[in-house]
C-alpha cells in the first residue's frame, strides 16, 4: 500500500473514532445528551431573562425532532456536495491550465 493510502486509512480512522467515542463513553449530560447548541442558547436566555419574549417564529417548525434532524442532514449534504463539486471543478481548470502552459499553448487563455 502507498503511503497516500495509508494516510487516507489512518486519517479514516481517526474520524470515525472521533464520531464513535462520545458515543460509547457515555458523554454529555441531561436527559439529552447532545442537544444542539440552539437548545442550550435558549436554556440560558430563559435562565438569565425569564421575561423574555422572542422576536419571531420559525416558518416552518418540523413534526419530530428525527425530520429536523434529516432535513439538517440534507442541508450538510448538500453545502458538501456544492463545496466538493467547486473544488473539482477548481482544480480541474488549474491542472488544465497547467498543461496548457507546459506545452506552450497560450491561445486557450
Amino acid at each position: 500500500m502507498k503511503s497516500f493510502g495509508r494516510i487516507n486509512l489512518l486519517l479514516l480512522l481517526a474520524v470515525v473514532a472521533l464520531a464513535v467515542a462520545p458515543l460509547a463513553l457515555g458523554l454529555g449530560s441531561g436527559e439529552e445528551p447532545f442537544t444542539g447548541a440552539d437548545a442550550l442558547a435558549e436554556e440560558a436566555i430563559v435562565a438569565d431573562h425569564p421575561d423574555y419574549e422572542p422576536w419571531f417564529s420559525s416558518i416552518y417548525e418540523p413534526p419530530s425532532g428525527e425530520i429536523e434532524s434529516a432535513l439538517f442532514a440534507l442541508q450538510a449534504a448538500l453545502g458538501a456536495g456544492f463545496l466538493g463539486y467547486y473544488f473539482g471543478v477548481a482544480r480541474t481548470r488549474q491542472r488544465l491550465r497547467d498543461e496548457r502552459t507546459a506545452t506552450g499553448d497560450t491561445a486557450a487563455d
